[in-house]
């Protein structure tokens, strides 16, 4: 797992923001060793790209994962909508039927 150490030094705060370590620390805690690897190597990357990174570090940790959830949000469409635009009720183009509420079919494509 890639130590705190690691993305601290890596995110190289200044100025004010050296004062965010503690917090920095137990956000960086709370995350599994894929997502930690994940926003390491999505930092250093921009960083070797010359992208601009949030220059507090809490935030430049915590954009990386909210980037992350938008990116892998589902999306959803009624029946009625789904029918409209594919003339079916069949499956298809990834779409998944679901019922998670027991009362109304809708259909689910994991985005990419």
């Amino acid at each position: 797992m890639i130590s705190f150490y690691s993305i601290w030094s890596l995110l190289n705060p200044q100025g004010e923001y050296k004062r965010r370590r503690r917090g920095c620390e137990k956000l960086w805690a709370g995350y599994d060793e894929a997502t930690c690897q994940r926003i390491y190597e999505t930092i250093r990357n921009a960083k070797e790209r010359g992208e601009w990174v949030n220059p507090n570090p809490y935030f430049a940790i915590e954009d990386v994962v909210v980037a992350t959830i938008r990116k892998h949000r589902n999306q959803t469409l009624s029946y009625q909508a789904y029918y409209q635009k594919y003339g079916t009720t069949e499956e298809q183009d990834g779409w998944k039927m679901e019922n998670p509420t027991g009362q109304q079919i809708i259909y689910v494509k994991q985005s990419n």
